[in-house]
C-alpha cells in the first residue's frame, strides 16, 4: 500500500491528477453547520469540487460523502449536479454527540431548538457507467459494490437453516397455486459470509441496541397452505400470516441490531500513533471540545472534533473499492479515511487544509501501515517452514 497527503485546496490538488485515476472516494465533508464556530465547516463543497472529484474517478466509481441531517439534501444535489448519479443514502446512527440547543427558561423551561444528533446520512453517488455494469467492471474494476466482504456475520458465525423466514427465503416447497400442492424447488441456502449489507450501520452502544426490537427467534418456514407463494405477493389474507408467526421456531435469539453492521469507536483508535506525554494536555476522558481547544504541541492525542471509527470507514472502503485499488479523500481531517485504507490494504490519497490535521493523519495512517506490514510479513518461524527441506 501506499500513500499520498497533499496540504493545500483539495480543489488544486485533484485538478493535477490524471482523468480515471481512482477506484473510489471516501470522504467526511463539511456539513455547512458552522460546527463549533469552524471556518471550514460554513457550506457543504461546492459543484465545482464534486466535478473534480467526477472527473478523477474511473467510470462506474462510487463516491460515499458524510453529510448533516439538516444539509444532507444540498450535499446531494450539488453531487448528482456535478453529474454523479445517485444510488443510495446509508444512514450511520450512533449513540454519542449533544444537542446544539438554545434552552430556554422560566414559563417555557423544559423546552429547547434541537434534538440530540443520532445519524448522520451518508450519500451513495456513482460515477456513470461505460456500457453494462459487467462490461464496466471487466474494462475498469468498478461499478458495482462488494456486496460478500461486507456481509454482516451470523450471530453464531454459522448459517441458519435453509427455508427461515428473514434468513434464507420461504421454505423449499412452494405452491403453484394457492392451497394445493405444487412442485419442490430447492431454495439457495443462506451464504455462510452472512447476512445482505444494509443501508443502515450501527455503533453497537447501548443507547442504539435499545431502539432495536428484541427478537426471541425467527419464525417457523412458510408452509404450503398458506394463501400466496412467498405470504406477502397477491391477495394476502391475516389469516395466513397468523398461521405464518404461529408454527415453529427456530434458535436465533437477540436485538434486531444484529442484521445490521456494527463499526465499534474508540479512544484508541482516534490516538493510535500519536505522540503522548508524561503530563498531556487532554487526558483519554476529555470530551471533544477539550481535545479541540487543546493546544496541539502540548495535547495527547487527536483533538480533531469530528473523527470517525477506523471501522466505519474500513467498512465502506471495502464495499466501493476493489482489491488493490485507489482510495481519495478530499477532506481527509485527521485521516481515518486513510489509516482504514492501510488496513484494507488500498492505497490512498488525501487532501488537507490544516497543517496540523495533516500532521495528525500522517501518524496515523503511517501507524496503521507498520501494522499491516507487520501482519503481512512471514514471521522468522514461518519463513523457516517455508525454506526449510
Amino acid at each position: 500500500m501506499t500513500y499520498t497527503l497533499h496540504l493545500g485546496d483539495c480543489i488544486e490538488a485533484m485538478r493535477a491528477m490524471p482523468d480515471n485515476s481512482v477506484d473510489s472516494i471516501v470522504t467526511d465533508p463539511p456539513y455547512g453547520l458552522s460546527f463549533m464556530g469552524k471556518k471550514w465547516d460554513y457550506d457543504v463543497p461546492s459543484v465545482e469540487i464534486w466535478v473534480e472529484c467526477l472527473r478523477v474517478l474511473k467510470p462506474g466509481g462510487h463516491l460515499l460523502a458524510f453529510a448533516g441531517t439538516r444539509t444532507q439534501h444540498r450535499m446531494a444535489v450539488r453531487i448528482e449536479d456535478a453529474g454523479f448519479e445517485i444510488r443510495d443514502m446509508i444512514a450511520w446512527v450512533y449513540g454519542s454527540g449533544f444537542p446544539k440547543s438554545r434552552n430556554l427558561s422560566g414559563d417555557w423551561q423544559g423546552w429547547g431548538t434541537a434534538l440530540k444528533p443520532a445519524l448522520e446520512p451518508i450519500t451513495v453517488a456513482r460515477k456513470p457507467l461505460t456500457g453494462t455494469v459487467a462490461a464496466n467492471v471487466l474494462a475498469h474494476g468498478t461499478g458495482a459494490l462488494n456486496i460478500d466482504g461486507c456481509r454482516v456475520g451470523w450471530p453464531d458465525g454459522k448459517a441458519p437453516e435453509i427455508g427461515t423466514p428473514g434468513w434464507g427465503g420461504p421454505a423449499k416447497k412452494l405452491t403453484a397455486v394457492p392451497g394445493q400442492d405444487g412442485d419442490t424447488v430447492e431454495r439457495s441456502k443462506p451464504s455462510d459470509l452472512g447476512r445482505w449489507p444494509a443501508n443502515l450501520i450501527h455503533d453497537g452502544s447501548d443507547d442504539v441496541v435499545v431502539l432495536f426490537p428484541s427478537e426471541a427467534c425467527a419464525s417457523a418456514p412458510v408452509k404450503s397452505a398458506e394463501p400466496t407463494a412467498n405470504g406477502f405477493s397477491g391477495p394476502v389474507k391475516y389469516s395466513g400470516m397468523r398461521e405464518r408467526v404461529a408454527g415453529a421456531f427456530h434458535a436465533d435469539t437477540g436485538s434486531a441490531a444484529r442484521f445490521f453492521y456494527c463499526a465499534k469507536a474508540s479512544r484508541a483508535d482516534r490516538n493510535d500513533g500519536l505522540p503522548t506525554g508524561e503530563k498531556p494536555a487532554v487526558t483519554a476522558c476529555a470530551t471533544m471540545r477539550e481535545r479541540e481547544q487543546a493546544d496541539w504541541p502540548k495535547r495527547n492525542g487527536n483533538h480533531h472534533p469530528t473523527v470517525k471509527p477506523t471501522d466505519l470507514m474500513a467498512y465502506l472502503l471495502r464495499l466501493v473499492t476493489p482489491p488493490g485499488g485507489t482510495a481519495l479523500d478530499p477532506f481527509m481531517g485527521s485521516g481515518s479515511t486513510g489509516k482504514a485504507a492501510m488496513r484494507e490494504g488500498f492505497n490512498f490519497i488525501g487532501c488537507e487544509l490544516d497543517p496540523e490535521y495533516l500532521a495528525i493523519a500522517k501518524a496515523r495512517i503511517e501507524h496503521e501501515l507498520a501494522k499491516a506490514v507487520a501482519l503481512r510479513e512471514p514471521q522468522p518461524e514461518q519463513q523457516m517452514s517455508l525454506f526449510g527441506s
